[in-house]
């Protein structure tokens, strides 16, 4: 907020404008300076704030999903949140990342193109370190990933694209295919240089080590579904039509749903000390005559008035009416 000027700050200021201390051609000047912001072209806004804010919004989910796979598969301390979430040409993502990284390519079907997870070494081998029953440290030794390693990996980043693949399912249902692994972002030429991008810059904790995890969204990947990507798209509330056969099969799963039926003689209360004293031959006074009908509930709740007797030689209860809870 601005700062507040107090009376004597603007007497000191009229002060100077009518002495000649202070021009206020140049102060105006100042002022229309400050308003004036530099447009680099080369570096299109292609995306709308009201959808960088869906995307974060999707990937704060992405990031939880993550922390409650990847915390139950490692089994130690593990904190996944989204950073930032910003939109940049692809040849300066490319550059901000190290020379020697795990870049994880997949498919995303229906979206036509690839999608990029970049992951820093120092969380790729505190996973692998983990797997592999040590403490979750982490090294650095990635220009030669074995077979296992690779394997490892590849496993890991499946388990990440899951978790991605029900954060998305709010705006587009995707299934999520691991195309490749790389560790040379020199050989990531997935789109043009110029072309923009959104980077979704996750900080990543397991155990005692840190990192960052980026997630690379091209936007000839998302163009198709960017209106969904809206706020307005967000608020709106659609009615599925449902299926006859659905309702079917809920019913017939409803109808087949055992219910608790009890039918009660009466209620009496005693206190503590007559309960106490209760042996052989006692006789308990209920609230109800013998002719009185009694109540049967279904699922402790009053439902019918039925009449005790027996059928086949077992005790049973015939229903003579509803239970009439009074007026609604």
């Amino acid at each position: 907020m601005a700062d507040v000027l107090s009376q004597g700050e603007i007497d000191e200021l009229l002060s100077a404008l009518s002495t000649g201390e202070m021009d206020a051609e140049e102060l105006r000047k100042e002022i229309d300076a400050k308003k004036i912001t530099t447009y680099d072209f080369k570096r299109a806004l292609r995306f709308s704030k009201d959808q960088i804010r869906s995307l974060t919004r999707m990937h704060e989910n992405f990031a939880r999903l993550f922390t409650t796979s990847l915390s139950a598969r490692l089994r130690t301390y593990v904190q996944v949140s989204v950073g930032s979430v910003e939109q940049l040409p692809y040849e300066e993502f490319i550059r901000s990342i190290p020379k020697m990284t795990f870049l994880h390519v997949f498919e995303a079907p229906p979206l036509e193109g690839r999608l990029l997870i970049e992951m820093n070494p120092q969380i790729g081998y505190a996973m692998l370190d983990r797997i592999l029953g040590g403490a979750g440290s982490d090294y650095n030794k990635i220009e030669n990933l074995t077979e296992i390693e690779t394997r490892i990996l590849s496993q890991m980043a499946k388990y990440m694209m899951d978790s991605f693949q029900q954060a998305w399912q709010s705006v587009v249902d995707i299934e999520t295919e691991m195309v490749d692994l790389e560790v040379n972002p020199q050989f990531m030429q997935m789109v043009s240089s110029n072309e923009t991008v959104v980077v979704v810059s996750l900080s990543a904790t397991i155990g005692e080590t840190a990192g960052m995890i980026n997630i690379c969204l091209p936007y000839v990947v998302l163009e198709e579904i960017l209106p969904k990507l809206s706020g307005h798209y967000w608020l709106q509330t659609t009615r599925k039509a449902r299926d006859e056969q659905e309702e079917q099969k809920i019913e017939t799963s409803v109808r087949q749903a055992h219910l608790a039926l009890q039918a009660v003689l009466g209620h009496s209360t005693i206190s503590v000390e007559e309960m106490l004293h209760l042996c052989k031959g006692d006789v308990i006074e209920l609230d109800q005559a013998v002719n009185d009908p009694m109540v049967a509930y279904v699922g402790h709740e009053p439902k019918f008035y039925v009449q005790a007797g027996k059928k086949n030689q077992r005790l049973a209860v015939q229903v003579t009416e509803d239970f009439d809870k009074g007026e609604e």
